[in-house]
């Protein structure tokens, strides 16, 4: 049942939150963005569990583990530019978090190129040549 314990977490920070913004707002953001790093270490023990389940899965079926290394690497990214937006979107800044989320973007298109390059080159093999 941990989801009620971050359920109310979040719900109790909100209320703080939505008491103090209107004497100091940047005490009301400073708690909005410590709520949401404690959610995400909180949660940092099932995302490790997660993982260890991949990388076994991973070494049973014989997949070369820079790709698996590379697809959690994109996950990763994924994650933390969404985060990052997100508090920066809380903050008002939805400019910067554009630009986050479009970094985020290029970062994944840029490590997922070798992935994508042995696609193709497999597919090609799969063709007769002519």
């Amino acid at each position: 049942m941990e989801i009620i314990q971050i359920v109310g977490l979040g719900l109790i920070a909100t209320v703080l939150i939505l008491i103090i913004k209107e004497q100091k707002p940047m005490f009301a953001f400073l708690l909005a963005a410590f709520t949401g790093i404690l959610i995400f270490l909180f949660l940092i023990g099932k995302i490790a569990s997660v993982i260890e389940v991949l990388n076994n899965l991973a070494q049973q079926s014989g997949v070369n583990m820079v790709f698996l290394k590379t697809i959690l690497k994109i996950i990763g990214i994924a994650y933390i530019a969404e985060f990052g937006a997100q508090i920066v979107r809380d903050a008002g800044q939805e400019s910067i978090a554009s630009k986050i989320e479009l970094s985020g973007k290029i970062l994944i298109m840029v490590m997922a190129i070798p992935i994508i390059t042995v696609i193709i080159e497999t597919v090609i093999k799969l063709f007769p040549a002519t």
